[in-house]
């Protein structure tokens, strides 16, 4: 890791803290701006490195301009600085108060590590990079190495729009290789870390920020098999529908969306035709391929395990063929599930998904149970039905976004998005999504007795009269 680079983050943080959020607000539009400007340069590129589709790519990089003008509305004036005043109170209860004046403040250099399946909205200038920037912390961005080309023009333009808005020198860099990045994040100067990737890696990394003399937050948000658990009253009413959502759902983007239904729970004497739908419809796509050879063949080793676990009946088996990777169907039920285990819950990275038969309402809820920590849970219900209440409590409890009667791929960048869940979906309880994710580079600062000179400028008595 360059130390030149760390020194320049650290004086850019002190710098960028006492911006006012126009500023930085201005800024980020100017980033927004040179992006969307950019977008015949910066498209071609990532298609060409990722496999995805030429208009996929253009929805995501406009989402990515979307998301960083949002941000820069959210910075307007002071409000997401929380700003609190208590003044000195001597008849205050428990022996009087001081005065005492809270504001939350940038928590320093961020370490973002973007993300292979999203080369706009979770890279170089993705939700984390945008949320850090906006509350007025220095990005240090290791690049993924699934689109080093798309990573170093991007961040090109993203440099040279914050040069225009007079940020200072050490604002954003990028950061190229994995020893460089573990460097980096242990490295004193770096005060938080995001990551979208992989359970493994993101463990790992997780690991090493907890392991520092200095332990900083590590903000992660590491996949999920993300369950969809159909109702009796659903399954009678609308099944062909809920058959195509499911696989419109599980195959988009040949199902490397973090918010893939992985798995889907159906009353056990309507799985037949269900199954069937399912099963047809799967057939009728295309192969797809993956975004590189190594998630193609983490894909193929993972669907090939649930294939051969003996509680598993294959229903439409995939394949990999020279024209790419065709989708798998896979089944099961809920008793052999639950002897199972972790072996079948944990998530298939790429367009393979699980149905589970379950008997009777008692055994849907006793589904539920069995997870711990996912991005999204989704049910699907019908008005008056007594088991929609107790199973959506319960997928309130692990799940970060809990749908109904809709389907989990498809993140809106909005004010009341949460995207993350518990352990082991995510790290913490912030959102990677939506204007909150500025939350996660904040820290709250407790001023006591200092004259008005000396306090930030939202503290002061003029801002609170």
């Amino acid at each position: 890791m360059p130390a030149d680079t760390l020194r320049a983050a650290t004086v850019a943080a002190r710098e960028l803290a006492d911006w006012p959020p126009d500023r930085l607000a201005k800024a980020l539009h100017l980033v927004a701006d040179a992006l969307a400007a950019a977008g015949d340069e910066l498209v071609p590129i990532a298609a060409r490195e990722s496999n995805l589709p030429v208009p996929r790519l253009e929805g995501e990089l406009g989402r990515t301009v979307f998301q960083l003008r949002l941000l820069a509305g959210e910075v307007t004036g002071e409000r997401y600085r929380e700003p609190v005043v208590d003044r000195a109170d001597p008849d205050w209860p428990a022996g009087g108060r001081p005065d005492l004046r809270r504001l939350l403040r940038p928590i320093g250099p961020v370490l973002v590590f973007g993300a292979s399946n999203f080369p706009f909205a979770f890279s170089v200038a993705g939700g984390d990079t945008a949320s850090a920037l906006a509350a007025g912390c220095p990005v240090i961005h290791k690049g993924h190495p699934g689109h080093p080309e798309l990573a170093e023009a991007t961040a090109a333009v993203v440099s040279a729009a914050l040069g225009r808005a007079g940020a200072p020198a050490g604002t954003f860099s990028l950061l190229r290789g994995e020893e460089a990045a573990r460097s980096a994040l242990q490295a004193p100067e770096v005060k938080a870390a995001a990551f979208t990737g992989s359970p493994a890696g993101g463990r790992a990394l997780y690991a090493l920020a907890a392991s520092r003399p200095d332990p900083i937050p590590f903000y992660a948000e590491m996949g999920s098999v993300n369950p969809v658990f159909v109702t009796p009253g659903a399954a009678a009413a609308r099944h062909a529908e809920i058959a195509a959502g499911y696989t419109d759902s599980y195959l988009l983007g040949a199902g490397q969306f973090c918010t893939k239904p992985g798995i889907l729970f159906y009353p056990a004497a309507a799985l037949p035709e269900f199954e069937a739908a399912v099963a047809e419809r799967v057939r009728g796509q295309a192969a797809a391929t993956l975004l590189n050879e190594r998630i193609a063949q983490a894909h193929s080793h993972r669907r090939a395990e649930l294939a051969a676990h003996p509680a598993v009946r294959v229903v439409e088996p995939g394949a990999d063929t020279p024209d790419g990777t065709r989708a798998a169907l896979l089944a099961t039920t809920l008793p052999e599930l639950r002897v199972a285990g972790e072996v079948l819950l944990a998530e298939c990275f790429g367009p393979t998904s699980l149905l589970v038969a379950y008997d009777g309402e008692h055994e849907l809820l006793a589904a539920a149970r069995l997870f711990t920590g996912e991005l999204t849970a989704t049910v699907h219900g019908e008005a008056g039905e007594q088991v929609a209440r107790p199973l959506v409590r319960r997928l309130a409890e692990f799940a970060g976004r809990v749908v109904w009667n809709g389907w989990p791929t498809g993140v809106a960048v909005t004010h009341a998005q949460h995207h993350g869940g518990p352990a082991p979906a995510a790290t913490g309880t912030f959102t990677s999504v939506g204007t909150a994710a500025i939350r996660r580079f904040l820290r709250p600062v407790a001023y006591q007795n200092l004259p008005g000179e000396l306090l930030p400028p939202p503290l002061r008595d003029h801002d609170h009269g």
